[in-house]
């Protein structure tokens, strides 16, 4: 199942640490494994990550998800974004992450999706403070659709 991930609305490049101190290069991208991959500098206008994931039914009926982009147990598995800084070094320190829960897809969907249409899944960025979306992401922020 190909899965594409459009963000919208970015926070910017700065934010900070729970202890106050500066993050100047904020950048965000989707988890592959334990890395980030696709980075986008935390001010650009948009972001867009794509992922080929393995849909599977179980013998309960339920479709479980598998793949190097896929984190969680059976029955809860999510996307994850990640945020974190790039120093000087370009060496890539996360510092929050939005989960984007695969089974909180609508079944009609994932039964198009694993027939080969694309999932589409289109994110609100910044949260209500203006700040990095990180925690589950809920609509209204995210919303799936199919292309």
């Amino acid at each position: 199942m190909h899965v594409v991930i459009e963000g919208r609305d970015l926070p910017g490049r700065t934010f900070c640490r729970p202890d106050g101190s500066p993050l100047n290069d904020v950048h965000v991208g989707i988890q592959i494994r334990k890395d980030p991959h696709g980075l986008t500098p935390g001010d650009s206008a948009s972001a867009r990550w794509e992922v080929d994931i393995e849909a599977a039914t179980t013998d309960d009926g339920e479709i479980d998800f598998r793949g190097p982009a896929v984190h969680g147990k059976r029955g809860d598995r999510f996307l994850y974004l990640v945020w974190g800084n790039v120093d000087d070094d370009g060496e890539f320190e996360m510092y929050r992450r939005a989960k984007l829960m695969l089974n909180r897809i609508h079944a009609d969907l994932l039964k198009e999706a694993t027939a080969g249409e694309t999932l589409v899944g289109k994110i609100q960025l910044r949260d209500g403070s203006g700040h990095p979306r990180c925690a589950r992401v809920d609509p209204p922020d995210l919303e799936w659709s199919l292309r």
